[in-house]
């Protein structure tokens, strides 16, 4: 039985005290709204207190329901840590607030626990959208643009409306830019990380300036969408040393996933609707951890492979999805790495990204 008082938990920079595991809520490519919501009741009745919304994934007024209901049933308020994120057709300041204003309508609250921008990029595109499509109207990074964002976002923190602020699939080049500019600093920062894929440097750096690393996609995104697969994305489940892992502790590999990122000291944001599959996530954290053998086993599994990698918000100038990712260390422009493709760079560098 798993006790609130189990789960481990992290504290921020502010002092604020969050669950080091939380209930993910994006499943709208295979699972309707009301589906969600009675995983978030279920994951609350089983002990869950950090749930990780976002206006995008469509189902934050049937959480909402749940939210309420759970703190209307002695649930305090003051345990549970719920975050959401402005998606990139909120981009403009005034869009931005209105963007909380509504999560926080939908989801009942007065206050939200952290708020992230969810992409960097202000490049829209329609639900379903497919790896090739493209924005026309695309943007790249722009500086002073995220900024007016994020000083709207600083607002609220003013307001006492929104806790903390975080960032999410920056790279270190752009959190440098915002942590030079930035009022209010993030608190956290969201990005993809499971075994194969464990970012060593940006993790580094986000715990070298206090920013609390959240994980997405940490069991390597298994039901991700076809649109966003590869021939040579790799299975963390099936990982030999995670496998092997997996055999010493008699677990399923999700849940070696699991413990390997609480332990490593990020928060990793698992989402399913089974009742068995979230349990056990809960129950792999607060037991039977890995040993140090085993977590530097773990490093060996890193195989730069990035599974959600972005190429939707890729704007006209730029035709690589590392061009999203900052990979030769400068944030692009509107001719992306233009260079480096006319002297044959790019390409070198896609194949050692996704064969590494």
């Amino acid at each position: 039985m798993v006790t609130i008082d189990s789960v481990p938990t992290r504290r921020l920079a502010s002092g604020a005290v969050m669950p080091a595991i939380g209930m993910g809520t994006f499943g709208s490519d295979r699972y309707g709204a009301p589906e969600v919501a009675d995983a978030v009741a279920g994951a609350i009745r089983a002990g869950y207190r950090l749930i990780d919304c976002a206006s995008v994934y469509g189902n934050e007024a049937e959480v909402g329901a749940v939210l309420r209901e759970a703190i209307a049933g002695g649930v305090p308020r003051d345990e549970l840590f719920v975050m959401s994120k402005v998606w990139n057709d909120a981009h403009e300041p005034d869009a931005a607030v209105a963007s909380v204003r509504r999560s926080l309508r939908d989801l009942g609250l007065d206050a939200l626990d952290a708020v992230f921008v969810h992409w960097p990029f202000p490049n829209h595109h329609a639900p379903f959208a497919d790896a090739v499509d493209r924005d026309p109207d695309a943007r790249p990074y722009i500086h002073e643009e995220y900024m007016a964002l994020w000083h709207a976002l600083e607002g609220l923190v003013d307001e006492g409306v929104v806790r903390h602020l975080g960032t999410s699939n920056v790279t270190i080049p752009k959190l440098t830019a915002i942590l030079a500019d930035a009022r209010i600093r993030p608190a956290l920062s969201e990005m993809e990380l499971h075994p194969c894929f464990q970012q060593p440097e940006l993790f580094r750096f986000c715990l070298d300036h206090g920013i609390q690393p959240v994980g997405y996609s940490p069991l390597g995104s298994p039901s991700r969408p076809e649109r966003d697969r590869i021939g040579t994305d790799v299975s963390d489940m099936e990982h030999p040393v995670v496998v092997s892992i997996a055999q010493a502790h008699n677990v399923h590999p999700a849940l070696i996933c699991l413990k390997w990122a609480v332990q490593r000291g990020q928060i990793p944001i698992p989402f399913s609707v089974k009742e068995s599959q979230f349990l056990a996530n809960l129950r792999a954290v607060t037991e039977d951890p890995l040993t140090p053998a085993e977590l530097e086993e773990l490093r060996s599994a890193e195989q730069n492979n990035r599974l959600i990698k972005g190429q939707v918000f890729l704007w006209p100038g730029a035709d690589s999805w590392l061009e999203l990712w900052d990979v030769d260390g400068t944030i692009p422009g509107w001719d992306g790495y233009a260079a480096d493709r006319a002297a044959g760079r790019i390409a070198g560098r896609v194949a050692a990204e996704v064969t590494a």
